[in-house]
């Protein structure tokens, strides 16, 4: 192993690392793509929740400190397709304004060195690769695109819809969210004998059991794998550190550990995508006499400015029965912006964005624990509440503040992390509360803590970004616009990394359009 030499190694098989692979495969060059994971099992524990929520199965089993020194686990997943193997399939574009200044109470969300146009050509190919659904023109806020979505909308069903019309009647534009789901619809609320996704509830937050899921494995790994012989992928493999030449100008190889056994992997170009908090680990871990403080790290800014989103998801229950089996399929973005552009926003700054969530079930319910307005019901019924329920998932913006951070402290893994942007976010819950009032939905509204493995705000580390900035200025970013670390001839970053802000909406397609948008610059180059 330790002799093979190959083009390009990528550290990652997430949507940042799976789809440089998918897109430099073609270049016919030799690439290797090192994943600290295996392949995620399928098995029946796949749709148990239980075993997914409660016991957290497929999570990292390891813990990290936080600034006040609490002990959590960290929810991340190291399987072949990275998080993206439990995430919710959502795929955004982030808004044309995302890429400008924003100002909120707590601070300016700073602009973009790069706008909307360069990423826009590569969104598209995004959504193609990622066999998106979704309807333009729906969402007052979505970005311009002379293109339909690659596959036509997830049809809700009667409850959504339900509640879609009931939204539109009161002055708001619900729409139906773009989705990577492998859904193929038969046109009467059901699907066709060969979809790969069933309507099932276990889709937010669980694995695929049936790989109808558009995650990186799927869409990008395994495709690319099989029609390529140029590409390799080494599973349960950890990368230690990055090593350089003696002047530090080039990254000559990678310390990985594979069995208990260290190997040292070479290439001419290395690319990094094992997740914002992973990859500024590496990067850290790489420190040498030409980078005391950290791979690239000259600026002091590698680990900082560490962004996750507001993220809340609650249950509201209907006075009428949802039977709905697949629920992820309503949005709504009319408070997205400040009220000169969300007119239905009172309020000066954004707010920020509204989806369904996956249905609850009634051990979930049982396993987080009944609201207080609930508990004068004698049986405590579970079930009762799960049949009951619509379940929303919250975004409001998180700013990059530098010492919100990842780094090590004697050894140990340290997230810094002081909230901003508190006041949207209960403005926002505010909001859903008074739309459920108005819609025959309990108006009271409770958190379920346990998606995806959360057990502490701190630990919920879906939507992660900005610990590798990108800008033009080396002081006080990290990469250059093309992703590669400044000062550092052959090193790219092309995961969540290199975000400079984090918007109100999933950041998974920005990252899945900025890989493919730098492999075409590596590609170039090779």
């Amino acid at each position: 192993m330790s002799d093979d030499r190959y083009d390009v190694i990528i550290v990652g098989s997430g949507p940042g690392g799976g789809s440089a692979a998918w897109r430099l495969a073609r270049t016919g060059k030799r690439v290797l793509v090192i994943e600290r994971g295996d392949y995620l099992p399928r098995e029946r524990e796949n749709w148990d929740t239980d075993a997914v929520f409660r016991k957290a199965r497929y999570q990292a089993d390891e813990t990290w400190t936080s600034s006040n020194g609490d002990i959590f686990k960290p929810g991340l997943h190291y399987f072949v397709g990275g998080n993206s193997k439990v995430y919710g399939g959502v795929l955004f574009r982030l808004r044309e304004s995302d890429f400008e200044a924003q100002r909120h109470p707590d601070g300016l969300s700073p602009e973009w060195p790069l706008k909307y146009d360069a990423f826009a050509p590569y969104y598209q190919a995004a959504e193609e690769l990622f066999q998106v659904h979704g309807a333009r023109g729906e969402d007052p806020t979505e970005p311009p695109s002379p293109h339909p979505y690659p596959k036509p909308a997830i049809s809700h069903e009667p409850r959504i819809q339900k509640l879609a019309d009931d939204l539109a009647r009161t002055g708001h534009h619900p729409f139906h969210l773009p989705m990577g789901a492998l859904m193929e619809e038969d046109g009467k609320g059901g699907t066709l004998p060969h979809s790969p996704l069933l309507r099932c509830d276990p889709f937010d937050g669980y694995p695929s059991l049936t790989n109808g899921k558009a995650d990186a494995q799927i869409m990008c790994i395994d495709p690319t794998l099989a029609a390529h012989p140029n590409v390799t992928l080494l599973r349960n493999a950890y990368a230690e550190r990055l090593l350089t030449d003696p002047g530090g100008g080039r990254v000559t190889g990678v310390e990985v550990m594979v069995e208990g056994r260290r190997h040292v992997l070479t290439a001419d170009l290395f690319v990094v995508a094992c997740g914002a908090l992973s990859s500024a680990l590496l990067f850290l871990r790489s420190g040498n006499d030409a980078h005391p403080d950290g791979l690239a790290n000259s600026s002091g800014q590698v680990g900082r400015n560490y962004m996750r989103h507001n993220n809340t998801t609650v249950l509201a229950i209907s006075k009428e029965p949802n039977p709905t089996q697949f629920q992820k399929t309503l949005g709504l973005n009319d408070f997205y912006y400040g009220n000169d552009r969300s007119p239905l926003n009172e309020w000066e700054f954004p707010l920020g964005h509204i989806q369904m969530v996956g249905k609850s079930d009634g051990m979930q319910i049982e396993a987080e624990g009944l609201p207080g307005f609930l508990q004068w019901l004698p049986t405590r019924p579970f079930e009762y509440i799960a049949r009951h329920s619509i379940d929303f998932w919250l975004t409001s913006e998180d700013l990059p503040l530098p010492q919100n951070r990842i780094h090590y402290r004697d050894g140990q893994v340290h997230l810094d992390l002081t909230a901003t942007n508190a006041e949207a976010q209960t403005r926002l819950r505010e909001k859903l509360r008074r739309l459920c009032d108005s819609l025959d939905i309990h108006p009271h509204l409770f958190d379920r803590t346990l998606y995806l493995g959360k057990d502490t705000p701190i630990g919920g580390t879906a939507h992660q970004a900005g610990t590798l900035r990108f800008g033009l200025d080396p002081d006080s970013s990290v990469l250059d616009l093309d992703c590669r670390a400044h000062g550092i001839d052959n090193l790219y970053v092309t995961d969540a990394s290199f975000f400079p802000s984090i918007g109100a909406v999933n950041p998974t397609l920005t990252i899945i359009a900025n890989a493919l948008r730098v492999a075409d610059g590596i590609a170039a180059r090779l």
